[in-house]
């Protein structure tokens, strides 16, 4: 499936902020990306450039393609619940995204990967679809004989964060996603409106 495999800093520096985690040369040059970067003098951006860098940033910041993107907004729209909000939610609950937020690898197209090879679990069964959307109550694991690799351990010592919807069992390298994130739980930095109001048109 195609995915974005470009310069990753280039498009942190686009959105002027590291939408794929720490990164040394966006520190360097937050500045926008090309020749005259920060030099250049730009003139205000229209309503619709602004809804749809903040759909781009979405799309980014969670690995996934327009088709499918498009589908969980109409998804979003049937569902009850402030549309936005229940997109984020939807974005929250893919497989890769709690992957990610459990510290199993340090990024999101790296805990695709370790989905995609087969090396976690879902409530006991192996499930390798990166977009497979969790449920309340669902445990994720590693997979036995995947327990002792070195990325996941690796990812794993590095990892500081605690989310209040998600527990983790180290002994058992296993977490469970026990409540869908309200909206102030989620820590991107991501205008929900902006892409309602964008695909509303």
């Amino acid at each position: 499936m195609a995915r974005y495999t470009g310069p990753k800093t280039k498009i942190a520096r686009k959105f002027g902020e590291a939408i794929f985690g720490d990164d040394k040369a966006f520190e360097k040059r937050n500045y926008p990306p090309g020749q005259h970067g920060n030099n250049r003098r730009r003139g205000k951006k229209s309503e619709y450039a602004i809804q749809l860098m903040e759909k781009q940033k979405a799309k980014y910041t969670y690995g996934i393609l327009e088709r499918q993107f498009r589908n969980m907004f109409k998804k979003a729209t049937a569902a009850p619940g402030i549309t936005g909000e229940v997109l984020l939610q939807l974005c929250e609950s893919r497989l890769d995204n709690v992957v990610f937020r459990l510290g199993l690898s340090p990024s999101r197209s790296g805990a695709r990967q370790l989905v995609s090879h087969r090396h976690i679990l879902v409530n006991g069964e192996l499930v390798n679809v990166p977009s497979y959307q969790l449920k309340a109550g669902d445990v994720v694991a590693v997979r036995e004989k995947s327990k002792s690799l070195e990325v996941i351990d690796s990812s794993l010592s590095n990892s500081s964060q605690v989310y209040e919807w998600i527990t983790w069992n180290s002994e058992k390298k296993e977490g469970t996603y026990f409540a869908i994130p309200a909206r102030i739980q989620i820590p991107e930095k991501i205008n929900e409106q902006f892409i309602v109001e964008l695909y509303s048109k």
